[in-house]
């Protein structure tokens, strides 16, 4: 398949995922599929963050950039993962 050379593309490995992240996404879609695997603990028993690295692996969770490696926080809520999304967003749209 061919890639149109203005399309920007963003590769990450997460929880032993390969992710790729595509211009288009808006932040709430980035933020989403960089913390796909954080869910809500349904049954309000506070087990969230233990069963989110039930499937962790030894590698780290990683999102490559055009500025380099960008290791993803565990906290989705954290002022370093709404820097990360920014950077992101900003590289994958660069226009606007």
């Amino acid at each position: 398949m061919a890639i149109d050379a203005n399309s920007a593309r963003i590769t990450g490995r997460v929880h032993g995922r390969d992710i790729t992240l595509e211009g288009g996404l808006s932040r709430d879609e980035i933020r989403s599929r960089l913390w796909w695997w954080r869910t809500e603990d349904p049954d309000g028993c506070g087990e969230r963050e233990d069963r989110a690295h039930e499937s962790e692996d030894s590698r780290a969770d990683v999102i490559a950039t055009l500025g380099g490696y960008y290791e993803i926080s565990g906290d989705p809520d954290s002022q370093e993962a709404e820097d990360l999304v920014e950077l992101v967003y900003a590289e994958l749209n660069p226009a606007g």
